[in-house]
């Protein structure tokens, strides 16, 4: 799985977050969404790379400003009982 940070300018509030998630979610196969306008940025969980040039649209048609994407491999936190 591959974790994808999206950093966005213009979110504001928690309704912003709400609404770039969905636009994510509407635009891509996402395993989780998130987003954050206290860090600039959102977070997608997915099974495959996302199209870089489809994530810029997507946050440009959403109403903000695009700034950059990073990738890097997803692993699931488990939890451990044992503490190790």
């Amino acid at each position: 799985m591959i974790k994808t940070i999206v950093k966005i300018e213009g979110m504001m509030c928690h309704n912003c977050e709400a609404h770039m998630v969905k636009a994510f979610e509407e635009s891509f196969k996402l395993k989780k969404a998130s987003a954050s306008h206290e860090n600039a940025q959102a977070e997608l969980i997915s099974e495959n790379e996302l199209d870089a040039d489809k994530l810029r649209e997507t946050v440009e048609a959403a109403g903000y400003k695009y700034v950059s994407t990073k990738t890097e491999p997803y692993v699931k936190k488990g939890i451990s009982l044992f503490g190790k």
